[in-house]
């Protein structure tokens, strides 16, 4: 993220013979709210959907294991951009010259695996919906893993550069020194990164997303029902009943389906659309001489920012029953705990279909409500054992 300091070219200490600047008590009081208030609900949120995931053996998916990256990733940002926003605007620079390093690392870290956790999950849905049958060796946890390290793997590795980019700086004025973290090299020089890093971890994943989630939404809302999901197995009287039940369980993974698909596409929409004031400001400023660096437009950017990392964990808890019931599980809440115990929906990563008498796998990888579709055949007293 672009620092809100000035830039700086091969100099260790400027003497300006006026008084120290201070920012105006109402951008001090508005930002340290606002950021205290996003980051806390978004440091929160994030770790809830870390430990929902761990701890919970039916929310390992390639989809949830996609999450908790972007909600790691998250955090760093949150807590390397956020969190120092605040002693940045009350006094000055005050985690020296390696702070200023790692900071400014950790900061490009977090957004550049947030944008690849992004794509990978919206490559791995339209696999699983478009592809159902490659899905099965494709789109499976132990694969997600080692992507997710490859990802982590080549963002740490491509934002070493940031080491050797940023410095700190002093200015002496009369009534004290104020040390900042800026640029060591020249706009000219830094600008062309920024490029990359737009193309890259936002051009680049939006088309990505733009076409796939236009592909997906062609096969779940304006296709009919595909035909492995159908109910095969409705030729006899004999298996009429069984025939009922399997319809019912294909619908609602159809259903469950759409449900993640609107989720995570909605998750992709607030990226681009939170990320977009900042990256507009970075590609304007490239062409324009002075920068436009108003104060309260900066920190707008800056809060879209934050937001975006602290909103996903919310998203996550309106759209999604199986995340909603285990964030009320992991807070105690009791009647979190009793909708955990009778609408829990199971999960299945790869499911076989029945009415094959080949057992051919049939992939689903969404959560399958298995105790509505199976309670219809078994006695109250069966489904509370079952519950328990």
């Amino acid at each position: 993220m672009e620092n809100n300091t000035t830039t700086f070219q091969d100099v260790s200490r400027v003497v300006n013979l006026t008084e120290m600047p201070l920012n105006p008590l109402e951008e001090q009081v508005i930002t340290i709210f606002l950021t205290m208030l996003i980051c806390g609900v978004g440091i929160a949120g994030n770790i809830m959907v870390v430990l929902v995931v761990l701890r919970t053996k039916h929310m390992v998916t390639p989809t949830n294991c996609y999450l908790v990256s972007l909600a790691v990733a998250d955090l760093i940002v949150l807590l390397a951009a956020g969190l120092p926003n605040i002693s940045d605007v009350v006094a000055f620079w005050i985690y020296g010259y390696t702070g200023c390093l790692c900071i400014t690392y950790l900061q490009y870290l977090g957004i550049n695996v947030s944008s690849c956790s992004i794509t990978a999950f919206t490559i791995e849905r339209y696999i699983a919906i478009c592809h159902s049958i490659k899905a099965q060796f494709l789109c499976t946890v132990s694969r997600a893993k080692r992507i997710i390290a490859g990802v982590w793997i080549f963002t740490s590795l491509y934002c070493t550069m940031w080491f050797f980019l940023v410095d700190t700086d002093e200015t002496v004025y009369t009534n004290g020194v104020v040390v900042t973290c800026g640029y060591r090299v020249s706009r000219s020089l830094y600008m062309p990164i920024y490029f990359l890093d737009f193309t890259l971890f936002y051009v680049i994943p939006l088309i990505v997303a733009t076409v796939l989630y236009g592909l997906i939404a062609r096969i779940l809302f304006m296709s009919p029902l595909p035909s492995h999901l159908n109910d095969r197995a409705g030729g006899g009287s004999v298996h009429q009943g069984h025939s009922s039940t399997t319809n019912k369980a294909n619908k609602g993974a159809v259903s469950a389906r759409k449900q993640i698909t609107k989720m995570l596409a909605v998750v992709v929409i607030l990226f681009a659309l939170l990320w977009m004031p900042y990256r507009t400001l970075v590609v304007v400023n490239s062409f324009i001489d002075p920068p436009y660096h108003n104060t309260w437009f900066l920190l707008f950017c800056r809060m879209c920012i934050y937001t975006n990392s602290a909103i996903n964990p919310i998203i996550y808890n309106l759209m999604s029953q199986k995340f909603r019931v285990a964030f009320k599980k992991l807070c105690k809440c009791p009647w979190g705990h009793r909708e955990a115990e009778y609408n829990v929906p199971m999960y299945y990563s790869v499911m076989k279909n029945s009415t094959h008498e080949c057992n051919e796998p049939v992939t689903e990888q969404e959560e399958v409500s298995y105790h509505i579709t199976h309670r219809s055949n078994m006695t109250d007293d069966e489904a509370l054992s079952i519950s328990s």
